[in-house]
């Protein structure tokens, strides 16, 4: 099989996915689209689909977004008026041998997948896409930063919960905008690349010293790191910003009884969504190519 021959749906998300339709269609490929902004003037050589149904009918290879999925397994499609859920009916209509690539599957999806043989691909965590995006998840998290505080980046303290890819671009902006950057994470190698980087490095129990002279909280790790019990030693004005995917970082629950003022910054790769499309479709590319290879 050959690009040519190819039939892919892209389904869910938001401008990013208009940039990677049309990369799929320079490829070569049968395009559908569903459940992203859908400009006015349309995307040359796009498919339009009214439906997941429709879109996923005869597909080869469906493009899912790369934000987590919601816990009624619903895509991430922040502008869609409809909750679009890929169900067993609408994944059953794809083509054999199927594939979907989206960032990652929840346990509901992989049942489908594995109950109907469609291979699912995952690509939230590679490290190289996850760089090529940084520089828009940070700039995007600077946006809300300045937004939702009263003080300025510069000497405001502010701690980071978690020192991953996304998390040591995060502590490297924040200091070299003259931020008091603390850091909190499990493994001590990466609490050795914040102090190397200028932050002071934290053990994730020392939260509690360290959070009742925070202004800014930052989380970064899918894991809810943050609860009630360390919420309640922040000062009052302190702003809550959770990068990570479901479930997130910060019990969001605790968080509104406090009162405190939190924003969950998921979709933060839409701030540059040419840039950032086009990057994910770097990663989406190479793993079509090795599909069709296994074909050949």
């Amino acid at each position: 099989m050959s690009w040519n021959q190819l039939v892919i749906a892209i389904v869910g998300g938001d401008r990013r996915e208009q940039e990677i339709a049309r990369c799929a269609v320079a490829a070569g490929a049968e395009v559908r689209a569903h459940g992203f902004p859908w400009p006015q003037e349309g995307i040359p050589g796009v498919r339009h689909a009214a439906s997941i149904g429709e879109a996923l009918d005869g597909a080869d290879i469906a493009l899912f977004p790369i934000p987590g999925i919601a816990p009624d397994g619903a895509l991430f499609a922040p502008q869609s008026a409809e909750r679009i859920i890929p169900d067993r009916d609408s994944l059953s209509g794809m083509r054999q041998p199927a594939h979907i690539i989206l960032g990652w599957g929840d346990p509901k999806l992989k049942a489908h997948c594995e109950a109907l043989g469609i291979a699912l691909h995952e690509y939230e965590w590679d490290e190289d896409l996850m760089l090529l995006r940084g520089p828009a998840i940070v700039e995007g998290m600077l946006k809300v930063l300045i937004e939702n505080t009263d003080i300025t980046i510069h000497k405001s303290r502010v701690c980071l919960v978690g020192q991953g890819t996304i998390g040591s671009l995060v502590t490297r902006t924040l200091i070299g905008l003259g931020a008091d950057v603390h850091v909190a994470a499990r493994n001590p190698v990466q609490r050795a690349s914040a102090y190397a980087a200028g932050a002071e490095p934290h053990e994730l129990g020392e939260l509690a010293e360290v959070l009742p002279t925070t202004d800014i909280v930052i989380a970064s790790v899918p894991a809810r790191v943050l609860g009630q019990e360390l919420l309640e030693r922040l000062p009052k004005h302190a702003l809550l910003v959770d990068l990570a995917a479901p479930p997130g970082g910060i019990d969001r629950d605790a968080v509104q009884a406090l009162g405190l003022k939190f924003v969950w910054a998921r979709g933060m790769g839409a701030r540059a969504p040419i840039t950032v499309g086009r990057s994910q479709w770097g990663g989406v590319r190479r793993r079509i190519e090795a599909i069709l290879k296994e074909r050949a």
